[in-house]
């Protein structure tokens, strides 16, 4: 039954349909919702921003929250701006397109202050400004698309158009208001397990069926150009798509990376091993996209769609793109880990380095190194550079990005922080002077946190790309360390996702 003003609040049982009418929504949260308050209690709201008046249905219910979506518009905010994709609401590729920029921004850095000081609670230092991005669309350089026989296909309302302003949708409603409602549900129907194929991105909230891109924002041309091309070539020659459900079909996914110094690199994944189709592919690929630069393909036989066990080959060019960040320059296999947003990377390094205050008799360990970028990025301030990643693919290409760009006093090495630095690394290498460590969304082990607390380097600084795990690791770290800068970082515009770098010194000991 649905709920009205007044209501109680019970358990959201599977069936039930409890739905808030005419909330306020006040303010945002964390992860791209909203909030609004019923009884004391906090609503979060997925679709909906601050100023809206919205009915909202419950999918849970607790003691002191709730979290439901926008059903229902009654009043739309001031702030609220047109999407200029398509296929928003939709991919899942982004989550704030109805938002100026500006207003995530603003968004993102008091998320991070909230989380710090909510979760972390140590004291903090007022924060430096959040890094915006200059390019707010075609920002990434690299992306993975997946071809599928399940397309997620849209439903067509016959005569009224579907998108209002915002990502709010006009839906045919009879017996409503002028027959229709307004909420920010795009209307749409599951599609049929059989149709011609896709080749986008898995729908929000479907492992097995794959929105058809027509054009994506997020890499610059011509990746969009190769994708519908490849579609339309292999819809025109018999080839299939893949299907996930029964491991069947030839083409499987594809992998494109363009760097700003103008190379393009494709990979195609396929799930068969059938070179009378593949080649002449390759061969057609070739010709009619010279921008290609590298084009590799992969024969992956297994359930699972990593590449990190297969072995890409090489049909065209060197294997590899390279990347320039200031003047340093980076090799890009398809497999290498790099920061998808490169201009916006280049800003966090930065931020990095001057958070490192480098005077050139620093010995500077960075963990997390991956294929040592933040490393390579702060070695004409250090004295060493003393890399350690447990990945061993990503230290083969730390070292070899460390060679092409000439450095000599760095060292990368592989295995778990934990069990290479001990005293006899301490001894070979030196103790830190500067740590850099960069986590990965489950923020560090317990175990490292100790580690770092024992190495007593004088300046720790803190690169995250997940506040929450920083902050419950600043509050072990506070044992010895005091937060003395912080800056989040906008690396991926019209998401809710956010980088933070946090700067720590070392405490006075007591005499």
């Amino acid at each position: 039954m649905p709920c009205c003003k007044g209501c109680t609040f019970g358990a959201v049982r599977k069936k039930q349909n409890i739905v808030l009418e005419k909330l306020l929504v006040e303010d945002y949260a964390a992860e791209g919702k909203a909030l609004a308050r019923v009884e004391g209690k906090v609503i979060f709201i997925e679709g909906a921003v601050p100023g809206d008046v919205v009915d909202v249905r419950l999918g849970k219910s607790k003691k002191d929250w709730a979290e439901g979506h926008a059903l229902h518009f009654h009043a739309y905010s001031k702030d609220r701006v047109e999407p200029f994709c398509q296929h928003f609401g939709v991919c899942g590729g982004c989550q704030w397109q109805m938002l100026p920029y500006e207003k995530q921004l603003q968004s993102k850095h008091r998320q991070v202050e909230e989380v710090l000081k909510r979760i972390g609670k140590v004291e903090l230092p007022p924060f430096i400004p959040i890094a915006g991005a200059g390019e707010t669309r075609f920002y990434r350089n690299k992306l993975e698309y997946t071809f599928s026989t399940k397309e997620y296909t849209e439903a067509k309302p016959p005569a009224r158009p579907r998108m209002l302003k915002g990502g709010v949708y006009e839906h045919i409603t009879p017996g409503a208001p002028n027959g229709v409602t307004y909420s920010s549900e795009k209307p749409q129907r599951p599609q049929t397990d059989h149709g011609p194929g896709a080749l986008g991105f898995h729908a929000k909230g479907f492992f097995d069926k794959v929105v058809h891109i027509e054009k994506c924002w997020l890499q610059p041309e011509p990746t969009n150009e190769i994708r519908n091309a490849i579609r339309q070539y292999a819809l025109d020659n018999g080839i299939s798509f893949y299907d996930i459900r029964s491991h069947q079909g030839m083409l499987r996914t594809m992998q494109v990376r363009i760097t700003t110094t103008g190379e393009v690199m494709v990979n195609l994944v396929v799930g068969e091993d059938n070179k009378k189709k593949l080649m002449p592919l390759l061969e057609w690929l070739v010709a009619s996209f010279p921008q290609i630069t590298t084009l590799l393909y992969t024969i992956n036989l297994k359930w699972n769609d990593s590449l990190f066990d297969q072995n890409p080959l090489v049909y065209k060019g060197k294997g590899y793109v390279e990347e320039m960040l200031e003047d340093f320059r980076f090799k890009i296999g398809p497999k290498s880990f790099f920061q998808t947003n490169s201009r916006q990377g280049e800003k966090l390094y930065q931020i990095t380095r001057d958070f490192a205050e480098l005077d050139g008799s620093q010995v500077v360990y960075d963990l997390y190194c991956g294929t040592g970028s933040i490393g390579i990025f702060c070695s004409r301030g250090a004295k060493k550079i003393v890399g350690v990643e447990v990945v061993e693919a990503a230290i083969e290409d730390a070292k070899e990005n460390a060679q092409l760009n000439g450095i000599d006093h760095g060292v990368f090495f592989s295995g778990d922080v934990i069990d290479v630095c001990n005293d006899a690394f301490f001894t070979e290498h030196g103790r830190p002077d500067v740590i850099i460590t960069d986590p990965p969304r489950a923020g560090m082990h317990e175990k490292l946190v100790h580690k770092i607390l024992e190495m007593e380097a004088p300046t720790v600084v803190y690169v995250s790309c997940n506040p929450a795990t920083q902050a419950r690791d600043l509050a072990l770290l506070d044992a010895k360390y005091a937060v003395t800068k912080v800056q989040p970082v906008d690396m991926f515009p019209h998401t809710h996702h956010i980088e933070n770098v946090v700067q720590l010194k070392l405490r006075s000991k007591n005499p």
